[in-house]
């Protein structure tokens, strides 16, 4: 698997698309009511500092599949909120969500030199069972702020300190089933 930046116009519009998706977007929050992210603002988020974002690959032909992120990265707080979304379906539930998300963590620990990393998940989206394999703690829960569909929806947050990250291999994700 490699982790790619976003330096290119082709996977700049394919990470685009993929959040674009409303299986994708409904459970995200880029700040403002703000779910739906436009080619040209993915752009931007890419060349801001505030922003770590990576397309990982298949391990096989490397065919880019989905996107793994850090927003509201800072550097003097050594602090960042991990994000990320599955691109080609036919890659789903097979572990590569993981993959990338602990190699992104990897990256933010030791090259960021980032500290302390978070993320929340609304209720109900499958991706918690990803949080937990990455090992981050649950902290806490805001009742009812995230809606779908109109209706409210809990977040659960949880956290990761860079003495607790273990990257996690292709083969000890089969291990652990």
């Amino acid at each position: 698997m490699k982790l790619l930046p976003l330096d290119s116009p082709e996977l700049i519009e394919l990470a685009a698309s993929w959040l674009a998706r409303e299986e994708n977007y409904r459970w995200l929050d880029f700040g403002a009511g703000r779910q739906v992210v436009t080619p040209a603002l993915l752009k931007v988020m890419a060349q801001r500092d505030s922003h770590f974002i990576r397309i990982y690959t298949d391990d096989t032909d490397d065919t880019p599949i989905g996107i793994a992120a850090l927003n509201n990265v800072d550097r003097t707080f050594r602090t960042g909120t991990l994000w990320g979304a599955a691109g080609e379906r036919s890659f789903r539930s097979r572990g590569y969500g993981t993959l990338g998300g602990s190699r992104l963590l990897t990256l933010a620990f030791r090259e960021l030199g980032l500290h302390a990393i978070n993320t929340w998940v609304a209720d109900g989206n499958p991706s918690r069972r990803l949080v937990e394999r990455l090992h981050f703690r649950y902290v806490g829960r805001m009742r009812e702020c995230h809606y779908m569909d109109g209706k409210p929806y809990d977040r659960l947050f949880f956290d990761l300190l860079a003495s607790e990250h273990r990257e996690i291999s292709h083969e000890r994700l089969l291990r652990s089933g």
